[in-house]
């Protein structure tokens, strides 16, 4: 009996080692170190950086929006107001109407594309889009009174009210810089009422003073308003 009770406390001992040896984990440890970490796809990083650049791209459009057109040019302005006195004083040498109509058109055209080009160019050194946000709402209110103007003159002319274009052109540009000056820093609309008002003192003028008046017009308040803008809000 003593024997017998020897050999099952031996063996009740050797097992009792063998459950807490550490050198020999059981099946329930090896799958434990098995387990790998949890590695992520190949393409969740691309597509955190997708979305990373739409909410960018939403963020700069939304500041667009909300914010005042500041690419009108300052130093463009003071282009298209030597322009105008230059074309004001050549159109004191010419005693037709057709003369004087012709220079100040081409002007126009050239004070267009002086503008556009630097409006451009102030644009996307600025990295604002024209066609976007406050610039698209300031192009939009240039237009219309700009095209109604085009389509006055050639009225104007043909009905030989030539007389009447200066004040119509000084009016209908200075209501379509107000209009567009309203999505503008705050130089711009103020010009577009100046010009309202000078439109409206050659409306009451004899025709005689249209030269002079469209050069304080078209001349002095260009420059006088481009350099406060240059200055203020860059060329």
């Amino acid at each position: 009996m003593a024997g017998e009770a020897g050999r099952a406390r031996a063996q009740e001992i050797t097992l009792r080692c063998k459950v807490l040896d550490s050198d020999n984990p059981g099946p329930y440890l090896s799958r434990m170190t098995s387990i790998h970490p949890v590695q992520q796809e190949p393409g969740e990083p691309s597509a955190l950086h997708s979305r990373a650049i739409d909410n960018l791209r939403y963020i700069r459009e939304t500041m667009e929006s909300a914010s005042s057109f500041t690419a009108v040019p300052g130093w463009g302005g003071v282009v298209m107001g030597a322009s105008a006195l230059l074309a004001a004083a050549a159109a004191t040498l010419t005693s037709s109407t057709e003369g004087w109509l012709l220079i100040w058109v081409l002007d126009a055209l050239a004070a267009f594309f002086v503008g556009g080009w630097t409006m451009a160019r102030k644009a996307r050194g600025a990295g604002v889009r024209v066609s976007r946000g406050a610039g698209r709402r300031f192009l939009l209110g240039l237009g219309p009174p700009l095209l109604a103007a085009v389509a006055l003159t050639v009225v104007l002319y043909l009905n030989e009210a030539a007389e009447v274009i200066p004040g119509m052109w000084l009016m209908l540009y200075g209501t379509a810089v107000l209009a567009g000056g309203t999505f503008s820093v705050r130089a711009v609309p103020v010009m577009g009422a100046a010009f309202v008002v000078l439109g409206l003192v050659a409306f009451a003028s004899p025709f005689s003073w249209a030269n002079t008046l469209m050069a304080l017009g078209f001349g002095g308040l260009h420059i006088v308003f481009g350099l406060v803008i240059a200055r203020r809000y860059g060329g």
